[in-house]
């Protein structure tokens, strides 16, 4: 970083004083992540980001062999971004799995030996406070050596309040029943006028906050994410960078950070561009640093392309995430469902990229190393059960014409946000 060329490049780029700040190890400024995002030189952005990346984890590339199941898709909190969720009387494509169903699901995977099973849904009213406490412990005893990360803050707000008990007194009940962490969706932008555009009817930043405080102080580890590319605009990103850094100061609970780079297509904003591999890069790199106190920042490569993850690698990320085995929230056309990397090819993809491969698990404990252990097993078995459980109206959603989604019955209200969003800008 202190060579000639890329001292002068830093300096041409005007970030002279940003990294000297990085160098340093001190904690950027609000006013230093909006330079950040508007400066121009996005490999200089992205080499100061691979400076903190190096030094928080050298040149380990983490995976690791994990299984999605979303175990219901029907939701009452409409959210105008979102292709997945389902109303939950008139929309065909509705489903909720039992418990028994989803602990299936698990078992199909039997063969891959698996040490994280992600567990997320939309917010069903109907489910009662017993259903998820069944669903863990289902799924632990069908997986008694994974870990199982589940339920959103979203999630848990809504467990929260069927159950009539206190955060600390539900996070306790269902880590009795198996949870051992938490993932980081929900928030998607920390500002009150993008929560009041996109997804009033879920719990505001403060809840959202207060939720992962209550979950890190029970003994529970969460990530957290970025939802970008749709209406939020840059100020709003940085605040919710500000809002995580503050929370991990008090709390230390978050293990990994990942901006999720949004999906336009069946939503009712699908009019807007997607963001590009340049913004998901830029992305990457800001995240890196301005959340300082965070161990890690994963390139979540469903969202925004194994390419890209591979030279986010480079910009700051140091997690590729996994296997993930089929994925219902965001769809590949060409794949659908079976949404799958094997252990093989992310270890292959880490090496390609010039970093060094490192299975863990949830917590970051590591698993193995280079090709220990790696098959191709993981494709075949994604083929066989990915379109198991699910209603068949529910496969293809991206490439039928003759399928409305619920967020698309909003179209209309999203055209009206995208229009007056543009004269903000």
């Amino acid at each position: 970083m202190k060579s000639n060329f890329w001292q002068h490049q830093i300096e041409a780029a005007g970030l002279g004083a940003i990294a000297a700040k990085i160098e340093r190890g001190e904690r950027l400024s609000f006013d230093d992540g909006l330079a950040l995002y508007r400066n121009p030189n996005l490999n200089v952005v992205g080499a100061l980001a691979n400076r903190v990346r190096e030094r928080k984890n050298s040149d380990v590339a983490y995976w690791v062999r994990n299984q999605h199941v979303n175990y219901t898709n029907v939701c009452n909190k409409g959210c105008l971004f979102c292709s997945f969720y389902a109303k939950p009387k008139d929309d065909p494509r509705a489903y909720v799995m039992t418990p028994r169903q989803a602990a299936q699901k698990v078992r199909n995977y039997a063969d891959v030996p698996i040490s994280e099973v992600h567990v997320v849904g939309g917010v069903n009213p109907k489910l009662p406070y017993a259903y998820y406490l069944e669903l863990l412990q289902e799924i632990k005893a069908a997986r008694p050596n994974a870990h199982i990360k589940a339920f959103t803050m979203v999630e848990i707000d809504q467990i929260v309040r069927i159950a009539k008990k206190s955060p600390r007194e539900v996070f306790e009940d269902l880590k009795a029943a198996g949870l051992d962490a938490l993932p980081g969706g929900g928030a998607e932008v920390m500002s009150d006028r993008v929560h009041e555009d996109l997804f009033a009817t879920k719990p505001d930043s403060a809840r959202w906050l207060e939720l992962a405080r209550a979950a890190h102080l029970s003994g529970l580890k969460s990530n957290a994410t970025l939802l970008y590319g749709h209406v939020e605009q840059t100020p709003e990103k940085v605040e919710h960078f500000v809002k995580l850094r503050e929370l991990q100061d008090e709390t230390g609970g978050f293990l990994s950070f990942i901006p999720l780079s949004w999906h336009p297509e069946k939503t009712a904003l699908e009019d807007l561009k997607a963001p590009t591999g340049v913004e998901d890069l830029r992305e990457i790199a800001v995240s890196r640093l301005m959340l300082d106190n965070f161990p890690h920042i994963k390139s979540f490569w469903i969202m925004n392309s194994a390419p890209v993850t591979q030279s986010a690698l480079w910009f700051g990320a140091d997690d590729v995430d996994g296997t993930i085995m089929e994925y219902e929230i965001i769809r590949d056309p060409a794949k659908d469902r079976k949404q799958v990397l094997t252990s093989r090819q992310l270890v292959e993809m880490i090496v390609e990229a010039g970093r060094e491969p490192v299975e863990r698990d949830p917590l970051y404990n590591v698993l193995s190393r280079g090709l220990e252990g790696v098959s191709d097993v993981e494709t075949l078995l994604s083929n066989q059960n990915a379109d198991l459980i699910q209603p068949s109206a529910n496969l293809g959603i991206t490439q039928r014409e003759g399928i409305t989604t619920a967020s698309q019955s909003l179209k209309e209200r999203g055209r009206e946000l995208i229009e007056s969003n543009s004269h903000r800008l």
